[in-house]
């Protein structure tokens, strides 16, 4: 057992056989098509990114202050990267998703222009536009950011220390827009 759960990949490979034999075992009841599959696959992504963007918050940015020197490479040379490969392509899958669930369902459009039939769909519209904003900065300012930080591309000290409040001012930004997303994402309840 502790072969099989110390494979992270293996774990993952067997969860997802899982979710498709439940799919299959209950599909005479619930539909199992192209918009139920993606649903899945964007509360999965979602809930990787967000936890990320949480756990980045709320426990890796205040407390590496308090590690001493000795001890941060650790967390900058091994988990920090690997933190930011899984939230920035969570990031971006989770709004692939979004959009191949939005363009199925037939209210894509209608809900980016905020144009929708519904308040549920002006709703879906504006979660859509905030993960978009927060998807933007991940790729765009976070994680460029990021790399100057943990040296993942060559910077000066002088950019390294530029490129931190630009990282943390846009990661707060995105724990700010994440609330409201949320609520949008979730109150929307579209069929």
């Amino acid at each position: 057992m502790a072969k099989f759960f110390g494979n992270l990949h293996l774990v993952l490979v067997v969860g997802l056989v899982a979710a498709i034999a439940v799919m299959i075992g209950f599909g005479s009841e619930i539909t199992v098509n192209i918009n139920s599959v993606f649903r899945w696959m964007h509360v999965f992504f979602g809930i990787l990114w967000i936890g990320l963007l949480y756990y980045l918050n709320f426990v890796q940015v205040p407390t590496m202050p308090k590690i001493p020197a000795e001890m941060k490479g650790a967390i900058t040379g091994h988990i920090a990267p690997k933190v930011f490969f899984f939230f920035r392509w969570s990031a971006l899958l989770t709004v692939i998703t979004g959009l191949v669930i939005a363009i199925v369902s037939g209210y894509g459009h209608r809900a980016l222009t905020l144009s929708g039939l519904s308040k549920a769909e002006n709703l879906i519209g504006l979660g859509m536009w905030l993960a978009l904003i927060m998807a933007f900065n991940v790729w765009f300012i976070i994680w460029p950011a990021q790399k100057k930080i943990l040296g993942i591309v060559e910077a000066t000290a002088e950019e390294k220390a530029a490129a931190a409040p630009r990282a943390l001012i846009a990661s707060r930004t995105n724990l700010l827009l994440s609330l409201p997303m949320l609520y949008c994402m979730v109150s929307a309840n579209l069929g």
